[in-house]
């Protein structure tokens, strides 16, 4: 997905003109930190609500400093982009442009809620979290791996820590019930870090369960 796609117009633009009061009201009333200023298309930059509280209310634009054009993301580059400038920048907007030319508006929220799809956490089924040194992971024994025990990958994540060189891969699998794959990856000499499935939730049951009991019978 482009951010292109994401593109909300219903925010609207500050200009070099316009009044502090008048950015901060808008700020409110679209519940944002940041909007970007433009002279007519032309993409300026942006500004933060924390730079304007600390203005006088009377001031404009023009008297204030306006981040560079760095905050932006082109419309043809993926969503992820715009997540990494957003976090990057701890924006709660990031401007869409074009040659320069603003064509609209990502929001953070918007961002989060694409995420969610794109990693499909509304699929039913479990997610076990390992932990491999770089140099000996390997997709493909991953992948057979859960195959062989009847699912499929559906999404698969990776981050090496720079520092140990340990990877941590987050994998999303086709079923809920992964008591068999856990076993399967620790036969395998797998560190898993974390699973959360069926059983683990039927295992807390039972023991939150077996205590009842146990405490029943004093």
């Amino acid at each position: 997905m482009l951010t292109r796609d994401l593109i909300s117009n219903s925010i609207p633009y500050l200009h070099l003109d316009d009044k502090v009061y008048h950015a901060l009201q808008l700020m409110n009333d679209y519940h944002v930190a940041h909007l970007p200023v433009v002279d007519e298309e032309k993409y300026l930059g942006i500004i933060s609500e924390e730079l304007l509280l600390h203005s006088d209310d009377d001031n404009m634009l023009n008297q204030l400093p306006i981040s560079d054009g760095g905050n932006a993301v082109q419309a043809n580059e993926h969503f992820l982009k715009a997540i990494q400038v957003a976090v990057q920048n701890k924006l709660s907007i990031v401007p869409v442009i074009e040659d320069k030319q603003i064509l609209g508006i990502v929001t953070y929220n918007d961002l989060l809620r694409n995420t969610s799809d794109f990693l499909s956490l509304d699929y039913p089924g479990g997610l076990i979290v390992l932990e491999i040194e770089g140099r000996d992971y390997s997709f493909a024994e991953i992948s057979r791996i859960i195959e062989s025990n009847n699912a499929q990958i559906t999404q698969l994540n990776s981050f090496t820590d720079p520092e140990t060189g340990i990877m941590q891969v987050t994998i999303r699998v086709s079923k809920l019930e992964i008591s068999d794959l856990i076993a399967t990856f620790q036969r395998y000499e797998y560190n898993v870090k974390y699973y959360f499935g069926e059983e683990h939730y039927e295992n807390e049951l039972k023991t939150n369960y077996d205590n009842l009991m146990h405490y029943l019978k004093i």
